[in-house]
């Protein structure tokens, strides 16, 4: 009996409250994911496992390695014809990252299973790599399933961030994009933001939805907290039914939190008015940390601003960084040729 899964969302106005597939482990599976993540991450998994059990057709406690083997390689497969490919890495099929995050729910499905005890899956079917060494040879190695390529991310230039900050119509829109190139938030901290979080004394952001729930405090530019201030006093309604700082200011939901939707449509649309390339909020933040850097700000205190847990994730903007490497090179050759000229012929 092949097994179609059919997400049914379950709200309460605007509060998610459960996600089911229609099997009663992959529901449970998904109520535990709801209790300890947040709503994208939440959702994001919920599609995951509802593309690969439509595309394994099978229940999970029937599904084998082999089935998922062939998952990678139904997600590697053209998805608009052989002649179609990405200009960024000339493949036809789901990019790497894509993929590794579904493999990363399935995987977490069936470690939740095994550990919970239940008698119908007693193994992880999804192998973590590919051995490399025979049985029994001495050390373990192998390769991993999906190889995802370590791309440095697009960095907007100054003449583009200008034509954006004036293709933008409203004073809300533009404190939303100035709060990512001048503050380094991420979207979903943008949308989290509310009136109580912001210091203007000290000029200061509360971030108390950050990634991994971990809050964090933030200096934010003088140039955000006067586009915020004129939003706040001439465009958000002051009868607003909710404490978020970014609202909807037209239509039936005039009041109510603006959504991510929302937020990309409204960079999409200043980006389509003056002719430039789509530009996503992730790459507004790390073009604002970009420029810290290369204004020399510390890296740890970029990591602090960014919110990182790691400043191995923070590392990634001395590259970014122009004249990073560039000075480094030019001081250690400086140091060769100071070398070479000393030493006797």
């Amino acid at each position: 009996m092949t097994f179609t899964p059919c997400l049914v969302r379950s709200m309460v106005g605007l509060e998610l409250q459960s996600l089911q597939l229609g099997d009663p482990l992959l529901d449970e599976y998904l109520a535990f994911v709801g209790a300890r993540a947040r709503r994208n991450t939440w959702l994001a998994v919920a599609f995951d496992l509802k593309v690969f059990f439509s595309v394994v057709g099978k229940p999970p406690a029937e599904v084998r390695t082999p089935d998922v083997l062939g998952f990678l390689t139904n997600q590697r497969s053209p998805r608009h014809g052989s002649a179609v490919v990405r200009l960024a890495d000339g493949e036809a099929g789901l990019t790497a990252r894509t993929i590794a995050r579904r493999m990363s729910s399935v995987r977490s499905l069936y470690d939740y299973l095994v550990v919970r005890g239940d008698t119908t899956v007693r193994m992880n079917p999804v192998p973590h790599g590919l051995a490399t060494r025979q049985p029994g040879s001495r050390g373990r190695r192998g390769v991993p399933l999906i190889r995802t390529p370590r791309t440095l991310p697009r960095v907007v230039s100054p003449s583009d961030v200008d034509a954006l900050l004036g293709a933008l119509r409203t004073r809300r829109d533009r404190a939303m994009v100035e709060a990512m190139l001048f503050g380094g938030l991420r979207r979903c901290e943008v949308l989290g933001l509310r009136l109580a979080d912001v210091n203007i004394g000290e000029r200061r952001l509360f971030i108390t939805e950050g990634k991994g729930g971990r809050q964090r405090i933030v200096p934010i530019s003088s140039r955000f907290l006067g586009t915020l201030g004129a939003y706040i006093d001439e465009e958000r309604p002051h009868a607003s039914a909710t404490e978020r700082l970014f609202v909807v200011l037209k239509g039936p939901r005039r009041g109510w939190p603006l959504s991510a939707d929302g937020l990309d449509e409204i960079l999409e649309g200043a980006c389509a008015r003056v002719g430039l390339p789509h530009l996503s909020c992730h790459q507004l933040r790390h073009t604002c940390f970009t420029r810290l850097r290369e204004a020399g700000m510390a890296l740890e205190a970029i990591q602090a601003q960014a919110g990182h847990a790691s400043i191995e994730s923070t590392r990634i903007y001395l590259h970014l960084a122009n004249d990073w490497l560039a000075g480094e090179y030019r001081r250690a050759f400086e140091a060769i040729d100071a070398q070479a000229v000393t030493v006797p012929q």
